[in-house]
């Protein structure tokens, strides 16, 4: 059975940080791609950031690059997201997600497996 969960969320002031973890299990973990996608109250889904197989490529969204940073340790079946200077606009629910794919797709449509969430408030 395939799962994501994901961990870290929670209240945070502007400026602050936060990490954010997702444990992957029931798939081939180093064939996947991963990503860290969000979705605002009242706006679509976006992508944050992906990371190849090896984790030697990534991806970020224009409104997070340069403050965040995407991991994964492979042995561990572990994704992370690293959020540093968070915005008030950050704020999000932010979902961990898969994709068998070899490149990195940003599309949040071709992606394989979701967790369910973890939350992401950040005050001003």
């Amino acid at each position: 059975q395939v799962q994501l969960v994901e961990s870290g969320g929670g209240l945070v002031q502007a400026g602050g940080s936060l990490r954010l973890s997702c444990a992957a299990s029931g798939f081939t973990f180093d064939r996947y791609v991963m990503g860290w996608f969000r979705q605002a109250p009242g706006k679509e889904r976006e992508i944050v950031a992906a990371i190849s197989w090896s984790g030697g490529s990534t991806v970020y969204g224009d409104s997070v690059k340069g403050r965040f940073t995407i991991s994964r340790d492979n042995a561990q079946g572990m994704v992370y997201l690293q959020m540093n200077s968070l915005k008030p606009e950050d704020t999000a629910v932010y979902y961990c997600a898969a994709d068998s794919r070899f490149a990195i797709i940003t599309l949040e449509s071709e992606y394989d497996y979701w967790g369910q969430g973890t939350q992401v408030i950040v005050s001003s």
